[in-house]
């Protein structure tokens, strides 16, 4: 990462720390800094001194699921370190271990005084983001409390509470107030002739209402081998390709991120869930729709993902209109929180229903677990769900009274509400923002899948042949609606979208490999889109870019506006087998592994858009999350796409 945080992430909580395990708690960056559980930091301050004096990384840590470091007092070439550190910490669920390990490097006996100065702040993670917007937070408290072997900190506003324990083995010699609000714990240990000491230091993280009754492992190496445990379940079971270990090795270490990446939800009937979260660090939470695309392109590797996200989301789905949130009966939630901010209504994210596309992509995924699995228990379970989903995509969606699903801009949360979410996404080859109500492109083709595969449900499963041929008629109308609207003659393409008053928004844009994923285009439509994806002003040599190069409107290093994100490339290589354009599915593909082998066989949210004929190595996109779900799956689809060639 561009300011030299390491994510150690498990389940539902993540840590950052520097490159000699400190947590500074400093703010603003790419990524926040502290031991995060549920939205809330834990731990804003973690440091560790030597004799009064911070040391200095010998061995920084490096990237990987448990943090290790060797660090030694700062000296010059005439005094050698009196002694080494080495350091271990690793994550697990609500908790953060760190193993110290001090080494005397002199003949004599020796005393050496460590001191770790630790705080919780727990500040929510929408006030770490760039935006820097304040938020009142009045009658909150904070306090301290000295116990035998460490301190706690909790944190109270109101109805709710948050706390963090810190506890060491052996316990400390004494406990520090700073000043600050922190509290140092020190230690002064007598050393034998290069004898060692060792320290065991454990947090425990409860956030607002987790009332679990959790034992935190002693060690870290304890909590990786839990971690290293569950990997094993993800990746077992697979049939990598043998001819390609470079996409081999991609999709081992996607499955195993997606293993760190499950985070707690609930079923319908209150059951409990584990469900990929979108990504670290900053959307370690359920996302419809990033959850629905990873657990589609798991699906014919790992269907538990769409087992346990389909009823996940099935239990958030909106019943009622509520404007803040932006719900409407039927529709599937966009984004999930847990934290004091949405608890409280001050961000609308507690439960946030601002997608045009997750209520497709839900009865999409539907269609597809039946048809991979066979079984039709979960689609029988979800009939409701899935009636009431098609309710919203015809009546609050818009496909009865516009032709298409459409979204406006919302004032409180997002201006655009389809996978390219940022403000300026939407836009015309000059970089003109759509206005009004917006129909884009992308979620047209989603709908178009979603119409047909339900009708299938409806035909082989619920048994309603009326409904089923409702929507195949639906569907069959919006294909051609479709390529009667969208299709921009002067450049054998689809527009990105349509405006409010039905005016073509003309960015040349990847999105139109997701019609193909879909099937939306007529074969001869789908051939041209296909191969104009590969022009080299589309095609960076690492991906597709999310807008071509040479208009006004793209920069390489935009979030959407000419980057290149390995998950659309996944939906666009499923798209070219689809349409049997084998040849471009391949070299996407091959691009996409060139870029996961470039950076340790992990694919990134995004990249920059820059080609690989004059950057011979992939250039990092600055704000990207390190680990993310759909990025982490797109091997998985690029190997359904092209198998091992």
């Amino acid at each position: 990462m561009t300011d030299r945080h390491h994510l150690l992430v498990h389940g539902g909580t993540f840590a950052a720390v520097g490159d000699g395990g400190d947590i500074s708690g400093v703010r603003g960056g790419s990524s926040p800094d502290g031991l995060f559980v549920r939205d809330a930091r834990h731990l804003s301050r973690w440091q560790l001194t030597v004799d009064g004096a911070v040391p200095e990384a010998l061995t920084p840590v490096a990237d990987g699921d448990m943090a290790r470091c060797v660090l030694v007092p700062r000296g010059g070439r005439q005094e050698p370190p009196a002694h080494t550190l080495f350091r271990e910490q690793a994550v697990g669920d609500g908790s953060f271990v760190e193993s110290l390990k001090v080494t005397s490097n002199r003949p004599v006996p020796t005393t050496v005084r460590l001191a770790v100065t630790a705080d919780a702040d727990f500040t929510d993670q929408f006030e770490l983001r760039s935006d820097y917007r304040t938020y009142a937070k009045i009658g909150a408290t904070r306090s301290r409390q000295v116990l035998e072997d460490g301190v706690e900190f909790a944190y109270q506003r109101g109805e709710w509470r948050s706390c963090t324990t810190v506890t060491a083995e052996p316990a400390p010699d004494g406990v520090e107030e700073t000043g600050t609000g922190a509290r140092r714990m020190v230690w002064t240990l007598d050393l034998e002739p290069h004898g060692t000491a060792e320290l065991a230091l454990r947090v425990m993280a409860r956030p607002h209402g987790d009332k679990r009754a959790r034992r935190v492992p002693r060690s870290p190496s304890a909590l990786n081998d839990q971690l290293i445990a569950l990997e094993g379940e993800y990746v077992q079971g697979v049939s990598f390709p043998t001819g390609w270990p470079e996409l081999a090795a991609a999709c081992a270490r996607g499955l195993s991120d997606l293993a760190s990446l499950q985070v707690p939800a609930t079923g319908p009937d209150g059951e409990e869930l584990r469900v990929p979260a979108a990504g670290a660090p900053w959307f370690l939470t359920l996302l419809g729709r990033d959850a629905l695309l990873t657990s589609l392109f798991a699906l014919p590797y790992r269907p538990q993902l769409a087992a346990a996200t389909l009823p996940a989301l099935a239990a958030t789905q909106a019943t009622d209109v509520g404007p803040e949130s932006v719900s409407q009966p039927g529709k599937i939630v966009h984004e999930v929180r847990h934290g004091e901010l949405a608890h409280f209504g001050q961000v609308p994210y507690g439960r946030y229903y601002g997608s045009v596309d997750a209520t497709p992509l839900f009865l999409v995924l539907l269609g597809a677990y039946v048809e991979q699995t066979g079984d039709t228990t979960l689609a029988r379970r979800l009939e409701p769900n899935a009636r009431a989903a098609i309710g919203w995509m015809l009546d609050h969606g818009g496909l009865t009274s516009r032709g298409y699903l459409v979204y406006r801009a919302d004032q409180g949360g997002l201006a655009n509400q389809n996978w390219k979410d940022s403000p300026g996404a939407i836009c015309g080859a000059d970089g003109t923002r759509a206005s009004g109500p917006v129909m884009a492109a992308g979620a047209q083709g989603y709908a178009y899948d979603a119409l047909r595969r339900t009708a299938q449900l409806a035909r082989t499963v619920w048994e309603d042949e009326t409904y089923a041929a409702l929507l195949e008629q639906a569907a069959s109308d919006l294909r051609d609606r479709f390529q009667r609207d969208f299709w921009m003659r002067e450049h054998s393409f689809p527009a990105l979208a349509l405006d409010g008053e039905g005016r073509q928004v003309d960015a040349l844009a990847s999105d139109a490999g997701h019609l193909l994923w879909s099937g939306l285009l007529d074969k001869e439509y789908g051939e041209l889109v296909g191969r104009r994806l590969l022009a080299p002003d589309f095609f960076s040599g690492w991906g597709v870019r999310t807008l071509a190069s040479g208009q006004a409107a793209y920069h390489p290093l935009s979030y959407h506006r000419g980057s290149v994100w390995p998950h659309d490339n996944a939906l666009i290589t499923l798209g070219l087998a689809r349409y049997g354009l084998h040849d471009e599915a391949r070299t996407v593909a091959h691009a996409l592994v060139d870029a996961a082998t470039a950076t340790g066989h992990r694919l990134p949210e995004v990249l920059a858009g820059y080609g690989r004929d004059t950057h011979p190595e992939p250039v990092p996109y600055p704000h990207a999350c390190v680990r993310e779900s759909r990025s982490a799956a797109a091997p998985l689809a690029l190997l359904t796409a092209v198998g091992g060639a």
